[in-house]
Formats: C-alpha cells, structure tokens, sequence
C-alpha cells in the first residue's frame, strides 16, 4: 500500500532529521567557542532566519525540486536548528532533556496513531490549528519584550495543544497526498518536515513547562 510505504520513509527521514538535531546540538553544547559565538552575537538570530527561509523554500517549492534536493535541504535545516537548540543543552539538565526527549516520543507516537487510524475526517481541524498557531507566534513574540513567566506558560500551553492536534492532523494529510501521489520522494519529505517540526515544538514546550534548568 502506498501509505505504508510513504509513512516508512517519512519516519526514516524524520528520525535522521532528529538524530542531526540533537547530536548537532549536543557537540556543540560541549564547544565553548561555537556556544558562545551563538549566545553572545547576533549569530543566534542570523540561524533563526536560515531556518525560517529553509522551511519556506522546502514547503514552497517541494513539488518542484528533485527528491536530492529536497533531502539536502531538509538535512540542512535539521543541522541548524540543532545549532540554535545547542541552547538547550546549558540551559537544561541532561537527565531532564532525556526524559522531556522520551515523553514527547510517546505522547508524539500515541497522537500518530491516532491521525493513522481513525476514521474521522481531521481535515478540518486544520483552519483552527492554523489559527491557534498564529495567535502562538503573535503572543510569543509580545512575550519577548515583556518577559512574563506566567504568559510563557500560557503561551506553551496553548501551543502544545496546538502541536499535538497538528501531529494527528499532519499524519492523516500525509495519507491523503500518499493517494493522491503515490510512493513519491518529495511527498516523504514534506511529510517528514511536518512531523519533524511537529516533534520538535511539542519537544520545546514540554521543556519550558517541565523542565528542570540548570540554574
């Protein structure tokens, strides 16, 4: 069945993507000179916008680029955001990455299965999934000139309800190009981008909201 084979690969290209996040991130946690070059200049800020441009190169133009391409690009964006997530590793107890790390593959998996096997139509969760998204960028951006603990909670709170629909909606999507397209390459890399970041930001506000830091 198409499906099988399209989610095999979306899940064998979200893994490396993950396994290139984490030990980019981690390698560099233990290099003084890199993880200080990306806290103390505006390096941080400058990878933030590489991967903003890569995410919309790839969910633009994938049907229009070789599958090559597509991976090298998708690999690319997983590096460098393991390069801003490097943050994380000084920030947080390893023990607590680890853990945070386990649950967010379990809640993520349960929430897969639950977009692979139900009957129900999801697609149109997706404009209130969208919109939640939007308020989560707008509040997040305010927060950052505000500082506000307590509306971090909130705002990580929101967006993980708002990623862990995503998870379930994303995996029924993936289904539907699967038929509609067939074993194409190109559909299991766009597959593997939305469950990559799907994972990773379910990942993110799991640790702002359990994690225990360093401090």
């Amino acid at each position: 069945m198409n499906f099988n084979n399209i989610m095999r690969k979306v899940f064998l290209w979200m893994t490396l993507g993950l396994l290139l996040t984490f030990g980019t991130a981690c390698y560099v946690s233990t290099n003084e000179n890199i993880i200080h070059s990306i806290i103390s200049s505006s390096l941080y800020y400058v990878l933030i916008i590489i991967e903003l441009i890569l995410v919309i190169v790839l969910s633009a133009r994938i049907g229009k680029m070789s599958p090559q391409t597509a991976r090298i690009l998708f690999l690319l964006y997983s590096f460098v955001t393991g390069l801003t997530f490097s943050t994380i590793f000084i920030t947080f107890h390893i023990s607590s990455i680890i853990i945070i790390f386990l649950i967010t593959a379990i809640v993520f998996g349960i929430l897969g299965l639950i977009g692979y096997t139900t009957k129900v139509d999801l697609s149109k969760m997706g404009v209130y999934l969208f919109v939640g998204l939007i308020g989560v960028v707008i509040c997040s951006v305010v927060n950052i000139f505000l500082g506000n603990s307590t509306f971090e909670i909130i705002i990580s709170s929101v967006s993980l309800i708002v990623f862990l629909g995503f998870t379930a909606y994303d995996v029924q999507s993936i289904k539907r190009l699967s038929y509609e397209y067939g074993d194409n390459d190109s559909v299991a890399i766009i597959g593997a981008l939305k469950l990559y970041l799907d994972f990773i930001n379910i990942f993110l506000d799991l640790i702002t909201l359990f994690g225990k830091s360093r401090d």
